[in-house]
């Protein structure tokens, strides 16, 4: 076991980090493919490694441009697994708590930039959530359930984050109703009663939050973000939309190194 000293990035506004209060704006760049947070602080922390390489994916699956990338990640992950490199999965928390007024000027930016990540990667967007006169741009509880599913059936939490964001973009269902994830944990296979008692609870908040950290802990600013691990370094592969063979080039390379 390896341990060795990283940056631990923490938002200004880390002790409220699900607070509805504090206001999160997405900053998309439709250029680079990439949904930013707010500035960071930083101070030191320790963390242990057992494996000598790793990938990370970090995404929010209300991340547009997360859906965007969806198709290349599920290649990576095929990838992955054909190299016998661990690929995980970490909810990044785009706009935990949400915070930005569901008004004419938000719609505005949401429906350019859909359009803008459509244009570049051919997902489907449906356009219907914007004639909602409300709506709460919280992603903390579609991460939730995303972990969730990781900690019930860790096999499945790909294919369950992808149709957490295909019913939310293709669809316009609300993640943060929790009737919304009963046909996916149908589709799935998963027992939803567990899904839902798990869902709700204390732990997986938690086990949330500590994604958030994580994401900050591999100095992670915006999504989706790819991290590859060799022994005690760390190479951001992808940060923005990045097709696949570009992605699998660059870590070949660097295994080889």
């Amino acid at each position: 076991m390896r341990s060795f000293s990283i940056i631990l990035l923490t938002l200004f506004f880390n002790s409220e980090i699900m607070s509805q209060e504090n206001e999160i704006t997405m900053v998309c760049d439709p250029v680079t493919g990439l949904c930013e947070l707010p500035d960071f602080e930083s101070e030191a922390t320790k963390q242990d490694w057992n494996d000598d390489e790793e990938i990370f994916y970090i995404g929010d699956p209300m991340c547009s441009w997360c859906w965007g990338i969806s198709p290349q990640v599920n290649a990576l992950k095929r990838f992955a697994n054909q190299q016998h490199i661990n690929m995980e999965l970490i909810m990044g928390g785009l706009r935990p708590g949400g915070g930005q007024e569901w008004d004419a000027k938000f719609k505005s930016f949401l429906k350019h930039h859909w359009q803008e990540v459509n244009k570049r990667s051919g997902q489907p967007f449906n356009m219907d959530l914007l004639d909602k006169e409300v709506f709460h741009y919280d992603t903390e509880p579609a991460c939730r359930a995303v972990i969730t599913v990781r900690t019930v059936s860790p096999e499945k939490t790909l294919p369950f984050y992808e149709l957490v964001q295909y019913y939310f973009y293709a669809e316009s269902k609300d993640p943060k109703q929790l009737d919304f994830y009963k046909p996916i944990c149908e589709k799935l296979d998963i027992d939803f009663t567990a899904f839902s008692e798990k869902f709700t609870s204390q732990t997986m908040k938690d086990a949330t939050r500590a994604d958030f950290i994580k994401t900050r802990e591999l100095g992670v600013n915006g999504f989706p973000s790819i991290v590859y691990r060799k022994k005690d370094k760390f190479y951001t592969i992808a940060r923005g939309y990045t097709e696949f063979d570009d992605i699998k080039k660059t870590i070949l390379k660097l295994r080889n190194n």
